[in-house]
């Protein structure tokens, strides 16, 4: 999918060079992140638990202006945002009647963050912000037991504002504040063990800059 995105935006960006009456905006962005994160585990017993994080992250833009106050854009990260791993002792029933302990870690790569949004401008440098979200969700583990959880992927929604200040020659620059919230997951299923994402929020802030063509 990350080949094809880039493909798009690249296509765009060519496009928008050759005619400047196409209302198009293309840009990079730097945010950052703090996140809070809450899930369940079920392995014969239901454990639950809180985790809080944060994140940074570039990405790259393009949009589709309609007149003077609104747009259409999508947002694509293409590095993946990695979280720290996890480590825990799980005493589990191996090649004997008699329960060991065994080491599991677990380490999640988002990949593919891409968010498809629309804005529009409430005064000359003010805009509103809502949008869709969606990212693939890569378990990379090592689990005593021998066996692995599978991948997802998570819906989300973003909601935010942001300022705008543009230059006579197309250049402009955002400072941008957004919250965002992805969908509780179905389940990582590992043998007998499930792991269920109830919650994962964040709130975020990012500096753009781009140019319209």
């Amino acid at each position: 999918m990350k080949k094809y995105l880039i493909a798009i935006l690249f296509g765009l960006f060519t496009v928008s060079q050759a005619s400047a009456e196409l209302g198009v905006n293309v840009g990079l962005s730097g945010s950052a992140g703090l996140f809070a994160a809450s899930g369940k585990e079920e392995a014969g017993e239901t454990h639950k638990g809180n985790e809080h994080g944060a994140a940074g992250w570039y990405s790259v833009f393009v949009e589709k202006s309609f007149g003077d106050r609104f747009a259409i854009g999508v947002d694509y990260v293409p590095d993946a945002l990695e979280s720290e791993t996890t480590e825990s002792i799980r005493y589990d029933k191996t090649s004997s009647a008699t329960p060991s302990g065994v080491e599991n870690k677990i380490q999640i790569d988002f990949e593919d963050l891409t968010t498809f949004y629309a804005t529009v401008n409430l005064t000359e440098n003010v805009y509103g912000r809502v949008g869709y979200m969606k990212v693939d969700v890569i378990t990379n583990e090592s689990l005593g037991t021998g066996s692995s959880y599978g991948d997802t992927d998570l819906d989300g929604q973003v909601i935010g504002f942001g300022t705008n200040m543009s230059m006579d020659n197309g250049v402009f620059v955002r400072a941008e504040a957004n919250y965002m919230s992805f969908d509780s997951s179905e389940g990582l299923t590992s043998g007998d063990n499930t792991i269920t994402l109830t919650n994962l929020d964040g709130v975020s802030a990012s500096l753009k800059i781009g140019k319209s063509f």
